[in-house]
């Protein structure tokens, strides 16, 4: 594992990491992870660790999260994070690039997948299918935490992560409108039906949106995003982000 510094488009600093895979592999994962988390979050060392067996890893916090610079956008410039990860990845002499993203980060993901054609897969797990969702008690909370001074007080304090009060300048494009322009690298959905911020119907309208090659797992039992990930589900998605086919 080696810890890297790499910088964004708009002169971020994200703080990194490289795992290598275990045996020779010319494909590296990048992974995004969820609001308020950060690639030293155990659940998702223990995820990537089981991606190792197929593919290199990059791993990276989003501006505003743990010991990266800048603020959080929630979404927005966020797609600039994972531009700069893929980059480093081809700069490490990686030929393919898969990507996979947890919650907000699956919202960054798809919209990446969308704007950028460079990698050869995306997967989405446990994200919106739309912007300011509030429909479920803990996306209510979520959005106290952003928009009122307070809650972004106690995000820094105690979330480490850093948000920005300025709100969206112009609406990014959203999940279901970026998961049809995914294509033709293959688009994988996966939603757990316990999952207690964004209900089922969220992955049925990315699938919906999305268009061939596409895929929908729904979990059973799964609740959300990198704490809802189970290492028979890594298992699964290491090998589906190294055996699809799209360059």
């Amino acid at each position: 594992m080696t810890r890297q510094t790499i910088t964004t488009e708009d002169g971020v600093r994200l703080d990194a990491v490289h795992r290598p895979p275990r045996r020779h592999s010319g494909l590296a994962i990048v992974v995004a992870h969820g609001f308020t988390g950060t690639w030293r979050n155990p659940r998702l060392g223990e995820i990537t660790d089981v991606f190792r067996e197929h593919a290199g890893v990059i791993g990276f916090d989003f501006r505003g999260h743990g010991h990266s610079g800048g603020l959080s956008t929630l979404g927005d410039r966020e797609v600039l994070d994972v531009a700069a990860a893929v980059t480093h990845a081809r700069e490490l002499g990686y030929a393919r690039v898969a990507l996979i993203g947890f919650s907000m980060g699956a919202a960054v993901a798809v919209r990446y997948g969308a704007l950028y054609g460079d990698v050869t897969a995306v997967a989405s797990v446990s994200g919106p299918s739309r912007w300011y969702y509030k429909g479920t008690p803990a996306m209510r909370w979520l959005h106290r935490a952003v928009e009122l001074r307070a809650g972004r007080l106690v995000s820094r304090a105690f979330l480490n992560t850093r948000i920005s009060g300025e709100g969206w300048h112009e609406l990014p494009l959203s999940p279901t409108d970026a998961a049809p322009l995914v294509a033709p690298a293959p688009y994988l959905v996966v939603h757990g039906d316990a999952d207690r911020y964004f209900p089922l119907r969220h992955a049925y309208e990315l699938h919906h949106a999305a268009r061939e090659p596409k895929e929908l797992w729904i979990e059973r039992g799964m609740g959300h995003a990198e704490s809802g990930t189970t290492p028979e589900l890594a298992a699964r998605l290491g090998r589906w982000l190294a055996e699809s086919p799209g360059d």
